[in-house]
C-alpha cells in the first residue's frame, strides 16, 4: 500500500483505529483524519469492525472456568466417568472402522458440520485446502500476468474486483483462478510469504441479496476466515494463521477493496 502525501501510512491508521498508536504520532494522525474525510470512514470502519468482534468475543472471557479443569488429577482407573468416556471412545472407533468400509466415498457429503457455516465460509476453506497443497498448480494464472488476470476475472464475475496486496504483512501475490461456487462463480488470489505459508482471498459473486454486511470470524476443517459482504461481492480471507494476523490482514484488504 502507497503512503499519504502526509506521511501518514496505512499502518498508522490501523494502530489509531486499534488505540496502539504511539503518542507523538496522535497528533498528526489525528490532523490528517481531520482533513481527509475518506480515511476518516476508513478509521471508522476499522473501529466499527474492532467493536462487533469483541462484542462476539469478550464474553467468552468472562465464563468461569469448567470444574473439570480445576478438579484435582486422580488415577485414570479411579475416575469412572473417565471409564465411560472411554469405553464409548472404544464404541466409537468400531463404528468408524465400519463406516470407512462402506461409506468412504460419500465423507464430503455427509459432513453435518457445513450447514453450521456459512456458505461462503465453507467455499473459501475447502477451496484454500485444495489449492494451498499444490506446488506447481497453485494457481491457474500467475501474478506476471495480472493486469489479464484481473480483467478475465472481472468480466466473469460481473463487476470490477482486485488483486489487494499484502506486501506490508510478507505476503507475494501468485496469482489466482476462477472457481464454481454453488450457483454462481468466484475469483481466488493466492498469496505466499517467505516461509511457504499462504494465505488465499475467495471471491463470491451474486451476492446482492445478502443484507448481512458484518465482519465475521468462522473456521472450517482448521481453516480460519475472516469474511464479509460488499455490494454484489463476498470476500473471504482464508489460512491457517493466527486468528489476530489473518484479522490485521483481512482489514488491509478491506482497505484497498473499499478505496
Amino acid at each position: 500500500m502507497t503512503g499519504r502525501p502526509d506521511g501518514i501510512s496505512a499502518a498508522e491508521l490501523h494502530a489509531f483505529a486499534d488505540g496502539a498508536l504511539p503518542e507523538d504520532r496522535r497528533e498528526a494522525v489525528e490532523a490528517h483524519l481531520g482533513a481527509t474525510p475518506e480515511d476518516a470512514q476508513r478509521v471508522a470502519d476499522y473501529q466499527r469492525l474492532n467493536a462487533e468482534l469483541h462484542a462476539v468475543y469478550d464474553p467468552a472471557l468472562d465464563r468461569p472456568v469448567p470444574v473439570e479443569f480445576t478438579r484435582p488429577n486422580r488415577r485414570l482407573w479411579e475416575d469412572r466417568r473417565v471409564g465411560r468416556a472411554l469405553a464409548v471412545f472404544a464404541a466409537s472407533i468400531m463404528l468408524f472402522a465400519a463406516g470407512v468400509a462402506s461409506g468412504w466415498f460419500a465423507r464430503d457429503a455427509a459432513r453435518p458440520a457445513a450447514a453450521a457455516h456459512a456458505p461462503i465460509v465453507y467455499y473459501a476453506a475447502r477451496a484454500h485446502d485444495v489449492f494451498s497443497r499444490e506446488v506447481r498448480h497453485a494457481v491457474e494464472v500467475p501474478a506476471n500476468e495480472e493486469d489479464h488476470l484481473v480483467r478475465w476475472l472481472s468480466k466473469r464475475m460481473g463487476g470490477e474486483i482486485k488483486a489487494p496486496r499484502l506486501s506490508e504483512m510478507g505476503y507475494r501475490l501468485m496469482g489466482g483462478r476462477l472457481l464454481p461456487s454453488g450457483t454462481t462463480v468466484a475469483a481466488q488470489f493466492m498469496y505466499e510469504d517467505k516461509s511457504g505459508a499462504r494465505l488465499t482471498l475467495y471471491v463470491k459473486s451474486g451476492m446482492e441479496k445478502n443484507r448481512e454486511t458484518a465482519f465475521r470470524f468462522d473456521e472450517y476443517d482448521g481453516v480460519a476466515v475472516f469474511y464479509w459482504i460488499d455490494g454484489p461481492f463476498g470476500y473471504a480471507l482464508a489460512g491457517q494463521a493466527p486468528r489476530e494476523s489473518l484479522l490485521y490482514a483481512a482489514k488491509i484488504v478491506y482497505d484497498q477493496i473499499e478505496r
